[in-house]
């Protein structure tokens, strides 16, 4: 099967853009040259810029079911060309097809949410203090949006802040990895095959600082939205703020897991060692600190070894594929310094730790055992497969010890005890808590982190909201 057609898409149309220039894109399982993806010139922005005031005067003037009408039809088309766009995205990221299909599977569940949900930005009336007047809280799209997204979720990712902005009315740049672009330019092709009106959606590659520092330096967007690490973040968030960008940050974290003694062990491996080693660990939401009461500490990180070891590594499109490589070959370099600092800090290698083969950027399932808090791997985000282990006391402890980060986005919690576990959903400082089970990531709910993993909510009508301002008009009848 073809890989996708790398092109920018701007004001509607599908273009290799002015710049002459362009980067390879690498299969990191077989390190094969894709594609040659073309850059954006700055000429090539200025247009997206145009073609995204000129779309938001043509989309908000839209009804909402004519909105969600386009919408609907994306997500028909994206079901239609689902095995090809999963298939493409595995070659692009490394995911076994299967992982590829369910991402592609949440993509159009959240395309059809946002479309519906849509058509449901109510305002409201306030009764007035002043006899004879009208109050109105009005809720209309902010404007045209600038969106930038990492490269470990290539459809969730972009959809997320496509369909959150085509919902509420909002035209919008989006400049997808330039490691991972063929799903975003598919999940594009399919909102244009749809008949979304030119210039409402623009796709964008480049040199990310250079194309960030360009569009946000334009007054035409008003709004930033943006996933990805904590310092890019932090950086965007300054540009954005020299034209007063309402910004959205979705950003790392550190994610612990509490597993107190009265859990049931099996049950609780069940649950969370998929959750561990889904897209090799790279997930901003991936359970990347054990903490294990010390009555079960052994058991679990037994189960859990064995687990790993039987975990079948390789290419993402060959049958029986478990787990897939690492994005690229910097992330090894990545994960053999927590090993070396782990190691030299005492902790215990107890299986992986190490690279797999020659060819490709595979890493092994790795477990460490009895690490200390101040180890590497402990305190910085470790985007990839390796589920660092130690032992706690009491609640106040373990609790303390989830909380000492500067990181909130993801926790994870298992017990046995209803009224533990209400305690946990209370005192563990992260924007997702999910207490005897890891699902917390819906299109229906709030998916978003405090602290340094960043403000703002997508999914959700938390989503919508962030998509959309607020004006009170109030009228005095004469």
């Amino acid at each position: 099967m073809a890989y996708e057609k790398l092109e920018l898409l701007i004001d509607g149309e599908w273009t290799q853009g002015t710049s002459g220039k362009s980067e390879k894109v690498i299969n990191p399982a077989t390190e094969e040259v894709l594609g040659e993806l073309p850059h954006a010139s700055a000429a090539d922005l200025d247009r997206a810029l145009d073609a995204a005031q000129r779309g938001f005067e043509v989309w908000k003037s839209k009804s909402p079911a004519s909105r969600q009408d386009v919408m609907e039809k994306a997500a028909r088309l994206m079901e239609d060309r689902l095995d090809t766009i999963a298939e493409n995205l595995t070659r692009e990221n490394g995911k076994p097809l299967a992982e590829s299909k369910i991402e592609m599977g949440f993509v159009i569940a959240v395309t059809r949410w946002y479309g519906e949900e849509g058509k449901r930005a109510y305002g409201r009336l306030i009764p007035p203090r002043i006899p004879g007047a009208r109050q109105m809280v009005l809720k209309e799209p902010v404007g045209p949006v600038n969106a930038f997204v990492a490269w470990n979720f290539p459809g969730t990712n972009v959809i997320r802040k496509v369909a959150g902005s085509l919902a509420a009315g909002c035209s919008i740049i989006i400049k997808a990895s330039e490691e991972t672009p063929a799903t975003c330019i598919a999940i594009a092709r399919c909102f244009q095959d749809a008949g979304l009106p030119p210039g409402v959606l623009n796709v964008v590659f480049g040199v990310p600082d250079e194309v960030s520092r360009h569009l946000l330096a334009s007054p035409i967007p008003k709004k930033l939205s943006f996933t990805g690490s904590v310092p890019v973040g932090k950086h965007l968030q300054k540009l954005a703020a020299d034209t007063l960008k309402r910004c959205t940050m979705e950003l790392g974290g550190h994610a612990p897991v509490l597993v107190f003694d009265d859990a049931d062990v099996n049950k609780t491996l069940d649950a969370i060692f998929p959750h561990k080693f889904r897209n090799a660990g790279q997930v901003c939401i991936s359970p990347t600190r054990f903490y294990v009461q010390e009555k079960i500490y052994n058991e679990f990180v037994d189960g859990f070894t064995e687990r790993a070891q039987n975990l079948n590594v390789g290419n993402g499109l060959e049958d029986g594929t478990q787990m897939g490589p690492l994005i690229a070959a910097r992330r090894l370099d990545v994960m053999d310094e927590f090993m070396s600092d782990a190691r030299d800090k005492g902790a215990n290698i107890v299986t992986g730790g190490e690279r797999i083969g020659n060819q490709g950027s595979f890493y092994a399932p790795t477990v460490l055992k009895d690490v200390p808090d101040e180890a590497k791997i402990m305190v910085d985000e470790p985007f990839g497969p390796v589920a660092p282990m130690t032992t706690f006391k009491n609640f106040d402890d373990v609790v303390e010890r989830a909380n000492s980060l500067p990181f909130g986005l993801a926790a994870y919690a298992f017990t046995s005890d209803g009224e533990r576990a209400r305690k946990l959903g209370d005192a563990v400082e992260a924007g997702m808590v999910g207490v005897n089970h890891v699902g917390i990531s819906m299109p229906e709910t709030p998916f978003g982190g405090i602290l340094d993993s960043g403000y703002g909510s997508e999914g959700g009508i938390e989503g919508l909201e962030a998509y959309l301002r607020t004006r009170f008009v109030t009228e005095l009848e004469v």
